[in-house]
């Protein structure tokens, strides 16, 4: 609950509260399964809300929807609300909410165009070596220098496929372009695009201001993502996470200290964030959490156990509330120490004792004062949220999704990218090989014509002749005959005029 800055955490021997201008100082929400690790979280982002901060929050289990709704009274809650001294100032009401889901079932789909992840982070995400990380900084800048958008993963595959096909063309002014590289780079993104990665790449991209918005009022809005199916693909699930921390971290302005933070995270389940994690996710992680204090943006992991948590990361988390763990083996006994080891100590108690003895509801808890000094540790009882602790029903999701304004995102976009102008390209190259050849054929055609028109011609022309010199042959032998023929005659004429002239 927010209440005059601070938020009122729960109460010990006196209120527990964190200052809000410590709030971006990073914190830590520890504890067994079913110890109140989501009512904290709940609590927290609820407290924000009022003060004014969004919040952001992976929803693993699916069970903080019911922050937009309002709680139902029942008489452990009130006496609740008599523990804490809050009767006045308690109201059960919903939140502003505002569901994301990149698979697009649970909320707004999540968006980010290939070219807002860039070579470098998505040669790490799909585990590249350094000369194919070499290959697809290469296929970039190509795609960049022939104003080819790199929109969704289909652009990219096209892009890959169009270096390879013209890469000797590109090896004088971008270097060695190996397809065995290329070949690697293909086969990388299948796992990516079957875990959902054709949906997280395209358009209409997120624009992470959405997240940094506040209602009517003056509250912040609640960003929940469903993760119920994104953790399931942990691929998809490091590449959104890379990219929003990277989108954050490099367009956030540098703000120093502020009385508020302009946005908090909240990771729940954050075993599973760094379980199996690849090394760059941990590696961006560090590096945000350490700096991205001066933007104003405070994080909070929600985890089983604080040993989920990468050490360098954990030293950063300076606002901790410790619920119940349990030590049934030595390696949960030695957890136990070194998350007692991490607080600073109280001279009533023993942590280490009390942190196996928590009830549900209750929490060891250490925060930064108004100074910045950590308090000592304080066995605390959380305050109960003024939301629905259940799920929300379809119907209240659906008037939420309804009414938040981010319809934007609803329908995607395929606008002319690097895949429509390769495509285009391929037709129209396609069609003027076609028409060349089909220029070559008529040529060719017209060759053959030719070849065959002079052939018959000289055919006719060799019949011709030879007809001519039968004709020749044949009149030479009806002149003959004839001539025979008047000799013959011409003789009979001469003998039959002697034989006369003889017998007179």
């Amino acid at each position: 609950m927010y209440q005059n800055g601070k938020i009122y955490l729960g109460l010990a021997e006196d209120r527990v509260e964190i200052p809000l201008n410590m709030c971006n100082r990073h914190g830590l929400i520890a504890g067994a399964s079913g110890t109140g690790k989501t009512v904290t979280m709940k609590v927290m982002a609820e407290s924000f809300s009022d003060a004014g901060v969004p919040v952001f929050l992976c929803d693993i289990k699916g069970d903080v929807s019911g922050l937009c709704v309002p709680g139902v009274s029942n008489e452990g809650m009130e006496k609740r609300i008599d523990k804490f001294g809050i009767r006045d100032s308690f109201t059960y009401k919903s939140y502003p909410v505002c569901f994301w889901d990149i698979y697009g079932e649970g909320g707004h789909p999540v968006r980010a165009t290939v070219s807002d992840m860039g070579p470098e982070l998505l040669s790490r995400i799909l585990g590249l070596t350094p000369a194919q990380e070499g290959v697809l900084n290469i296929v970039f800048k190509i795609a960049d220098d022939h104003g080819l958008l790199l929109t969704d993963l289909k652009d990219l595959q096209a892009m890959l496929n169009y270096v390879g096909e013209h890469k000797n063309d590109y090896i004088l002014t971008y270097g060695n372009i190996a397809t065995a590289s290329l070949g690697a780079i293909v086969r990388a993104l299948i796992p990516l695009e079957t875990q959902g990665g054709d949906l997280f790449f395209g358009e209409p991209a997120l624009d992470l201001r959405d997240w940094i918005r506040t209602d009517e009022n003056g509250h912040g809005i609640v960003n929940i993502l469903n993760c119920v199916k994104l953790v399931q693909n942990p691929k998809l699930y490091a590449t959104f996470l890379l990219w929003m921390l990277s989108e954050l971290f490099e367009n956030l302005p540098e703000v120093g200290d502020l009385e508020k933070p302009k946005l908090v995270f909240f990771f729940d389940e954050a075993h599973l964030l760094f379980a199996d994690a690849p090394s760059v996710l941990v590696q961006k992680i560090q590096q945000v959490v350490k700096l991205i204090r001066s933007k104003g943006v405070g994080i909070y992991f929600v985890t089983q156990s604080p040993s989920d948590i990468p050490d360098s990361v954990l030293a950063q988390l300076s606002n901790k509330v410790q619920h119940a763990l349990r030590a049934y083996t030595p390696a949960e006994q030695k957890a136990i120490r070194a998350a007692a080891a991490s607080f600073r100590p109280n001279p009533n108690f023993k942590t280490e004792e009390v942190i196996t003895t928590l009830g549900v509801g209750h929490a060891l808890v250490s925060v930064l004062d108004s100074e910045g000094v950590p308090t000592i540790v304080q066995e605390t009882s959380i305050i109960c949220p003024q939301s629905l602790m259940a799920q929300a029903d379809e119907s209240a999701r659906f008037f939420t999704r309804k009414t938040d304004r981010m319809e934007k995102y609803d329908t995607a976009v395929d606008n002319e990218s690097a895949y429509e102008v390769i495509q285009d390209r391929k037709e129209r190259d396609a069609e003027a090989a076609k028409l060349e050849a089909e220029r070559l054929q008529l040529e060719k055609e017209k060759e053959e014509f030719a070849k065959a028109k002079e052939k018959e011609e000289l055919r006719l022309q060799k019949e011709k002749e030879k007809k001519a010199a039968a004709d020749k042959k044949k009149a030479e032998q009806r002149r003959a005959k004839i001539e025979t023929q008047l000799i013959r005659t011409g003789g009979q004429i001469i003998k039959r005029g002697l034989f006369n002239t003889l017998f007179k």
